[in-house]
């Protein structure tokens, strides 16, 4: 199989064409293509709305239901440790499944890193171009932990140390978050901002966007 052998090659190697190739199999033989791919993590698109939602709520001051994860009055005096696993619970509760684990974990990861870029953040009154940098981020966490979940194993096994095969594996995620940027980039310059009520839709044509990027490198 094309993605397993390129992957093998990148754990082995750390050649970034392998790489690339590995996520072109990945998407056209994987999933049929890249159409296919974005209809798949239409999932992926939804949750990124209701983050945008919820963080753009918290935002404008709208209460949520009494004793709601995101209940002003649980939230205050709460750590942003605290509030972001308010906001997990909020945007996407446990349901057993490894794709709920995966989004939550994406979504956990994207307000880290959105602490990270931005450290005076306020995580209850985010500005707009933060709110886009978390759906941009959360974007880009949940195609990886896809990916990672679905061949991520072939990377594991290859590689010629646990540490080298955590090295690949982070290598892949700037890989990925590099693309979805970019996607994201495109379609604001061509009018497609991420306004509260057009967020699923921008974000299910990046997701689109970037699966043709990852495609082209199939041989």
């Amino acid at each position: 199989m094309g993605v397993s052998r390129s992957l093998g090659e990148y754990a082995g190697t750390g050649d970034t064409g392998a790489l690339r190739r590995g996520f072109g199999h990945y998407v056209r033989t994987g999933y049929g293509g890249a159409g296919t791919a974005a209809r798949r993590m239409g999932g992926t698109a939804a949750t990124a709305g209701s983050l945008g939602g919820a963080l753009s709520g918290l935002a404008g001051g709208q209460t949520s239901a009494q004793g709601a994860p995101l209940d002003p009055s649980v939230l205050t005096g709460s750590s942003a440790s605290q509030i972001m696993d308010a906001v997990v619970d909020a945007v996407r509760p446990v349901d057993g499944t490894q794709d709920a684990e995966a989004s939550r974990a994406a979504i956990r990861d994207a307000l880290s890193e959105l602490l990270t870029r931005f450290p005076d953040a306020n995580l209850v009154n985010l500005t707009p171009d933060e709110r886009e940098f978390a759906v941009e981020s959360y974007t880009a966490h949940d195609v990886f932990n896809r990916f990672d979940l679905d061949v991520g194993q072939t990377i594991r096994e290859k590689a010629p140390s646990a540490t080298t095969a955590l090295a690949r594996l982070k290598q892949a995620r700037e890989y990925v978050k590099e693309t979805v940027a970019a996607s994201f980039r495109k379609l604001k310059a061509a009018g497609h901002t991420l306004t509260a009520s057009r967020i699923t839709q921008v974000v299910q044509q990046a997701l689109r966007d970037t699966f043709d990027v990852f495609e082209g490198y199939a041989e």
